[in-house]
């Protein structure tokens, strides 16, 4: 029977809705298994928990089952031992896949799933796995797979992401280590990064990157002729060299923006990797962004960020960084969390060039 754990005394502002099914000593588990999240910047935002597995369990082996674009968000991180990939798409797709990776998780003989990705799947692949201890939220009608389960109740879908991830971890007595996120570059992509940097001429410039794309839809995106008259105007302000970023879903944004320049720009938008993206953008002197996984990785490496936000809520998504600072003008159907504006994207038209140049000249002067 489901028995109900009360939260230690050394985080009293906070409660949870547990449920335990059998019951774990931490001190006895030696492998475990986190299962990342899915997008690139959610799985930035887990890092703080993941930097708390490890405290909590510092001789344990910790291996993270990730998507491959994921990948690079933990491949030189010093708080996991080893990735695995989950191909989706690949040898894992379909069922035979499925079971050819629980078989893989099966040799694995982890202890312990943490799961930051809700789906119902994740928990589906670790119980199909025999791992003795599952533990996540009771989303997506999974709770009779997890032996540790945390209820999702309103309250905790309202606080930040980091926060929510945390979450997993408070609720069965686990301390956290600080909500600072991590981002760990390899070695490989800094030195791939100066070779790109010497290839474009930009050695010795001030750089200023611009994220115009975001992935999930159309609704969180500022608009690519105010971009590129942003960029003019930091041009001409400061000399500062544009570097627009993306992936290559959002080429054909970034190239707009670089046509509608005055000034010539460096459009990196689909021509690096991700890891190799990372490294770039801690050469720039400030990050302009929407919501976007980018705009997580610049703050989690503490380049100065300007984000945009319209249809998102930065309450739950925000960058975390001290040297942030979002842009927002609040309207009646904000934040939607729409893909596609189904208004008139009042929210990003609201904010202005010169409203943003505002907070640039606050940074880089």
């Amino acid at each position: 029977m489901a028995q109900r754990l009360e939260i230690p005394e050394h985080m009293p502002e906070r409660r949870y809705q547990v449920r335990i099914r059998k019951r774990l000593d931490f001190g006895t588990v030696r492998r475990i298994l986190i299962r990342s999240t899915n997008w690139i910047g959610d799985a930035i935002l887990t890092t703080p928990a993941v930097r708390a597995v490890r405290r909590n369990f510092p001789d344990s082996e910790i291996t993270i089952l990730a998507r491959p674009w994921v990948v690079p968000v933990f491949e030189a991180s010093t708080e996991i031992d080893q990735i695995m990939i989950y191909e989706f798409d690949g040898r894992h797709q379909g069922w035979y896949g499925k079971i050819q990776l629980i078989k893989e998780l099966k040799r694995g003989e982890f202890e312990l799933a943490i799961l930051f990705q809700n789906a119902f799947e994740a928990a589906l692949l670790a119980f199909g796995a025999s791992i003795p201890y599952r533990m996540g939220y009771n989303t997506d009608g999974r709770g009779l797979f997890l032996t540790h389960s945390v209820a999702c109740t309103h309250q905790a879908k309202e606080v930040h992401e980091i926060d929510y991830y945390l979450g997993i971890l408070e609720a069965f007595g686990m301390r956290p280590d600080g909500r600072e996120l991590s981002l760990s570059i390899s070695q490989k992509n800094r030195d791939r990064a100066r070779e790109i940097l010497r290839e474009y001429l930009l050695c010795g410039k001030r750089l200023v990157g611009v994220n115009p794309g975001a992935t999930f839809g159309s609704a969180k995106r500022w608009f690519p002729e105010r971009y590129a008259a942003l960029a003019d105007m930091i041009h001409e302000e400061f000399m500062a060299a544009i570097v627009i970023f993306g992936s290559r879903s959002e080429v054909k944004v970034a190239d707009r923006v670089a046509s509608l320049m005055r000034h010539p720009s460096v459009n990196l938008c689909g021509k690096t990797g991700l890891g190799e993206a990372f490294a770039l953008i801690q050469e720039c002197s400030l990050f302009i962004t929407n919501d976007s996984g980018l705009m997580h990785a610049a703050a989690a490496l503490d380049v100065p960020v300007i984000a945009l936000f319209g249809s998102t809520d930065p309450v739950t998504t925000g960058p975390n960084s001290r040297m942030s600072k979002v842009v927002r003008v609040p309207t009646s159907c904000s934040p939607c969390l729409k893909p596609v504006c189904v208004e008139d994207h009042r929210c990003m038209k609201q904010i202005s060039v010169s409203m943003v140049f505002d907070h640039v000249k606050e940074f880089l002067k």
